[in-house]
């Protein structure tokens, strides 16, 4: 499809990877496609925007950043509250930066609350993308209610109703929180379908799975198994919740010296490697890595189970074991046990002894590696950036053909 002419899309995030890369392949093919694309994101993340091909509409946030996830708190109320905090104070930034530059259409992740806001400010159709699983038909009665109704008879959690609804009312909006945070007009689920819980029962008129959007990485590097190496293991928890020097030693102690294997470990920001004791030859310490290039040649991940992480081990068929960290990687990771490739150990279990039998388990299991080729097949199919952008285009067609 041409992109009709002077059409503009406008995305909106926050600043997290976690949050922006699974959009931002979408982005560059809409770029490609001709489209005029703006983005409306804090200034960490507006060099990674523009070499997408779209316009940084920079904001400053009050959420914490992946340099500070200690201040996450560990309650849910902890969670919610800097949302809609940030929020609050970003709506008349958001304002102002698209005042005489109204968009066409809104794109928004999960986290932007003030997307929905301005598209119904705007009157112009809005598409959520979803970078985590999504609700199904019984999802409140099952896990909606018993988490959120006790949090309502605290001080804190009425207060934050309270102020979420008359936020929402306040502007225009006659919906509910729970259907504001979690009800989408139309959503795009950029995730396999085989880490959604309950799919059989996901209103798919509403939330349209596209699977992992990934694009060319070569930019990030590339990465060589090294000459010997009869099986490579990565390491890695992702780019926030890293600070784990224990966690770190115990795969030092788990696969040092290991006949035949070569380890990548990937610590993060926060960890100096003199932390981590003698560091044997097969074992190579990086802040960060190429993560997906790494695992086209890996022969299994020890991984939080983030969704990406996640999908990225499903994509390049590697067995997986999965040690989750916080919020929906607790979930992925046993999605991932029963989809049959992984092994999900609590991190207050992942001792040397554990990390080691867990890897050389999913690693040799014949089972393991007929599901992941399985479970790569039906991913394939479910198209990925050129079927999101395809999506998108859907909606900003009908736009362009209003009178």
């Amino acid at each position: 499809m041409t992109a009709p002419r002077n059409t503009h899309i406008a995305m909106f995030s926050i600043a997290a990877h976690g949050h922006v890369n699974p959009s931002i392949e979408v982005i560059r093919e809409l770029v490609a496609r001709g489209y005029r694309v703006t983005y409306a994101i804090p200034p960490q993340f507006a060099d990674k925007v523009a070499e997408a091909g779209a316009e940084p509409k920079v904001w400053h946030s009050t959420l914490p950043t992946d340099d500070d996830p200690d201040a996450w708190g560990t309650e849910l109320i902890d969670h919610l509250e800097p949302f809609l905090t940030d929020a609050l104070q970003a709506l008349p930034q958001l304002v102002d930066l698209y005042e005489g530059d109204e968009p066409d259409l809104v794109l928004y992740d999960i986290t932007a609350y003030p997307a929905r806001v301005l598209a119904h400010r705007w009157n112009v159709p809005i598409v959520q993308f979803s970078p985590n699983l999504v609700a199904w038909e019984g999802y409140d009665e099952e896990v909606g209610k018993p988490m959120f109704e006790p949090l309502k008879q605290t001080p804190r959690g009425k207060a934050f109703y309270e102020t979420f609804d008359h936020w929402i009312r306040s502007n225009g909006l006659d919906i509910t929180v729970e259907d504001f945070m979690g009800r989408p007009d139309r959503c795009l689920v950029l995730i396999p379908k085989a880490l959604q819980p309950n799919a059989d029962r996901v209103d798919e008129s509403r939330y349209a799975f596209v699977g992992a959007c990934q694009g060319d990485r070569s930019a990030q590097g590339e990465w060589q198994r090294p000459a010997g190496a009869e099986k490579v293991l990565l390491v890695s928890l992702g780019s926030t919740f890293t600070k784990q020097p224990a966690f770190y030693r115990s795969c030092v102690e788990a696969f040092g010296g290991l006949p035949g294997w070569h380890v990548v470990l990937q610590v993060g920001k926060f960890i100096d490697v003199t932390e981590l004791g003698e560091i044997p030859a097969n074992i190579e310490v990086h802040p960060w890595v190429p993560q997906l290039a790494i695992l086209r040649e890996a022969d299994a991940f020890i991984t939080h189970a983030g969704a990406g992480g996640s999908q990225e081990g499903l994509a390049t068929a590697t067995p997986m074991v999965a040690v989750p960290q916080a919020v929906d990687q607790f979930g992925n990771a046993d999605m991932l046990q029963a989809l049959g490739v992984a092994r999900h150990v609590p991190m207050e279990e992942a001792t040397a002894g554990t990390l080691r039998e867990a890897v050389l388990a999913v690693a040799g299991d014949p089972e393991v590696a007929r599901r992941l080729q399985e479970i790569r097949a039906d991913m394939a199919g479910e198209g990925g950036t050129a079927r999101a952008a395809d999506l998108v285009e859907a909606v900003a067609g009908v736009v362009a053909r209003q009178p």
